[in-house]
């Protein structure tokens, strides 16, 4: 008998700040993050999130860059991360983030897909960002406006 193995989407957004974490700059979105992790968890097709110290992933600085914030999380669904992200308040947060990030040229977002159950790695997320910023939107590394469909693999007994 043939089963079918199932596969959720992983995402990681990074963003490099324009002021530390307490500087005035940054206090409407410091301010605002327990209550958008709270509606991305509370968000249909929500799986998981990254934390480190404290209920979000401010703290961890997996770049070579202090000013480098990450977000990681997985979804079941592209249309359900794509809900979350342009239709929720979570919108309203996007549309501001130049008032507290850089503009950058580089792929900042990168989104793959992986087995259910499978709990995405900063490392993993670094080697498809870097992946994507090379090759460009591929199977392996895509973005929203450029996705892929989830791969169909047939695993034996």
């Amino acid at each position: 008998m043939l089963g079918h193995m199932t596969y959720i989407l992983a995402q990681l957004n990074i963003a490099r700040m324009l002021e530390p974490l307490d500087s005035p700059v940054m206090a409407d979105f410091v301010n605002a993050l327990e209550r958008i992790n709270a509606l991305a968890e509370a968000s249909e097709g929500f799986i998981w999130r990254l934390i480190g110290e404290g209920d979000d992933a401010t703290s961890l600085r997996p770049f070579d860059d202090d000013r480098v914030i990450v977000n990681m999380s997985s979804w079941q669904s592209i249309a359900d991360l794509k809900n979350y992200v342009y239709k929720t308040a979570h919108a309203e947060f996007l549309k501001r983030r130049l008032e507290w990030f850089e503009r950058v040229r580089d792929a900042m977002v990168v989104l793959w897909w992986i087995p259910q159950g499978h709990t995405p790695t900063v490392a993993e997320a670094k080697e498809r960002l870097e992946h994507l910023r090379l090759h460009g939107p591929t199977e392996y590394a895509f973005t929203l406006p450029k996705t892929f469909e989830a791969p169909e693999v047939q695993s034996t007994p």
